[in-house]
């Protein structure tokens, strides 16, 4: 029996998959019965490990997928560093019973070791301080760098060298505000965006963490992918902040843990095919358990807002105690009546109109007409996310005219909504650019763009090499649904992972021709800009391009920018 090898050794830093708050965690690949092995001689040496360092009553929590298992004991949030390194020891001497060896390191030396790490790190203010921020009911959020209390406008924040002592802390200048958190396989930036729109609206400050960054106000605050715990702690440390709103990634969740442990409304706008096989997540049950880790942080008083149109989400919503807001693009969802029908809140699609129904009370929020990004309401998914931020922005406290207002103002181009369905007016032609890159999210870009009426229609197509053969295939049976005019088969060097160069776009070019695509509607191009540009030089005025951009992204919407403002 091989054994089993140790991964990576990290901290949770708040509410996980595995413990109710921070912690060490092991990841360990190998045979299964191998890890199963070894996950039990790891147990055994941790317990003793654990009560000779006085951390005898941590919480203890092994979970195994297929060649591999997660290790993970709870620890304070002042010694984690030194929690890793117990865990490591732990695992050291599994691996000697494994082998049938002698630790590298004896038992007696390693734990003087660990005790002086935890000596060292150990930071007894940081206990007092939380002790007391949950005696005054506001929020405590830590780093390696600061500690704040409170969130938004009513925090403040210390470095961890120079900590007041509680009773010099202003306790009656901290408060807490509602939190809003938003997960979920797509979707995700755009809810978050609308909210911010929407927060702008009712005359408050905005600050919202996502995939493209911190933004205060209107203004970006700091670039890059902030939908982690650190882009939670960046909004929520914020001053001018009165509307935090956090979006909330998978990979955050699952490394670290959530960012908060509580919030006033979390939401799940979806949950769908992306990277499966990877990051330990092999299955879709396996990526649901991870988007519902946010439901955590829905304590008492909070609402969790869930999409009714999808299956696995519906599935798993019996796993919820707080109260649900329902969401549906379809009035006939029987979810929803069910619900409404027991007294519940939803959030429905009727016709044009975005309804609001409590048992049998019924109001009218807006309607499509008046939301820029439905596109009139070809744009189904953008419908759907503008409920969902409808929803939210009502549970903590937004009136319908404001929600209203901050959904009309929102335009969905380049500016408010960057790689999100973006229109561009060109030579008398319409062009949609969209980042979707999944293919839940690219069926539905498809389907709005067939939706949208025009002389000719232009699709570009195109996958990353990680997707299997089927999805590559099944992608491309949805873009031919539509039967459009033409079809640009693009060639992402940049993203085939491990896949032959021009493997798939033949794989694509023959599902095209299997499903009755005439093969003269089918163009190649070299690379994602190539292809663009040569869909241009093609359109006519009165047609339609959809073009999903993954590869070079800022080149082509830049390049659709300067077209447009000739």
């Amino acid at each position: 029996m091989k054994t089993p090898q140790l991964h990576d050794s990290r901290r949770y830093t708040g509410p996980n998959l595995l413990l109710p708050g921070a912690g060490a965690v092991l990841e360990v690949n190998g045979d299964d019965a191998a890890v199963r092995a070894g996950s039990e001689a790891w147990r055994r040496h941790l317990g003793p490990l654990l009560e000779a360092v006085g951390w005898g009553a941590s919480e203890v929590a092994v979970d195994f997928t297929r060649g591999g298992a997660t290790l993970a004991f709870s620890a304070p949030i002042d010694t984690l560093y030194a929690a890793c390194e117990l865990n490591e020891v732990a695992w050291s001497c599994a691996v000697a019973d494994l082998d049938g060896t002698a630790p590298a390191e004896s038992v007696d030396a390693a734990l003087t070791r660990v005790r002086h790490a935890i000596a060292a790190e150990a930071a007894p203010r940081w206990h007092e301080l939380a002790r007391a921020a949950r005696d005054h009911d506001v929020t405590f959020l830590w780093d390696d760098d600061e500690i704040s209390l409170g969130v938004g406008a009513g925090s403040r924040t210390w470095p961890v060298s120079d900590l007041p002592a509680v009773a010099d802390v202003p306790w009656g200048e901290i408060y807490d505000l509602p939190i809003v958190m938003v997960t979920g396989t797509n979707g995700k930036t755009t809810t978050v965006r609308l909210l911010g729109a929407i927060g702008r609206a009712a005359d408050r400050v905005p600050g919202f963490s996502s995939t493209d960054g911190v933004f205060v106000g209107s203004q970006l605050f700091d670039g890059g992918d902030y939908s982690g715990p650190g882009g939670a702690r960046a909004v929520l440390r914020h001053r001018e902040v009165t509307f935090p709103i956090l979006e909330t990634a998978r990979g955050g969740m699952q490394r670290r843990g959530l960012g908060v442990d509580h919030a006033a409304a979390v939401a799940i706008t979806n949950i769908a095919e992306d990277h499966l096989g990877e990051f330990g997540v092999p299955d879709l049950e396996a990526l649901a358990e991870i988007k519902f880790l946010i439901t955590k942080a829905a304590g008492p008083g909070s609402k969790v807002v869930l999409n009714a149109d999808d299956e696995e989400t519906v599935a798993r919503a019996c796993s919820i105690s707080a109260p649900i807001v329902w969401c549906s693009t379809d009035e006939h969802n029987v979810v929803v009546q069910g619900h409404v029908a027991s007294g519940g809140d939803a959030y429905v699609l009727e016709g044009d109109a975005i309804v609001h129904h409590r048992g049998s009370v019924c109001e009218t929020i807006t309607s499509v007409a008046d939301v820029p990004i439905a596109l009139g309401g070809a744009a189904r998914h953008n419908i759907a996310n503008a409920i969902t931020a409808t929803a939210l922005a009502a549970i903590v406290g937004v009136s319908n005219a404001q929600i209203a207002q901050g959904l009309s103002e929102f335009a969905g181009d380049a500016t408010d909504n960057p790689g999100r369905a973006n229109v561009y007016e060109i030579d008398g032609f319409r062009v949609i650019a969209d980042f979707a890159h999944n293919p839940h999210g690219q069926r539905a870009f498809l389907e709005m763009v067939q939706a949208l009426p025009a002389k000719r229609h232009f699709v570009l197509l195109g996958q990353a090499g990680d997707r299997s053969d089927e999805s590559i295939r099944e992608l491309t049976r949805i873009a031919w649904e539509g039967t459009p005019d033409r079809i640009y088969i693009k060639e992402m060097d940049e993203h085939r992972r491990g896949r032959e160069k021009g493997e798939i776009p033949q794989l694509i070019e023959e599902e095209l021709l299997a499903a009755g695509a005439p093969q003269a509607a089918i163009v190649h191009a070299a690379s994602e800009l190539e292809a663009v540009e040569l869909a241009l030089s093609e359109a006519q005025p009165g047609d339609l391009l959809g073009l999903p951009v993954h590869a070079q992204r800022q080149a082509v919407l830049d390049l659709l920018a300067s077209r447009q403002a000739r």
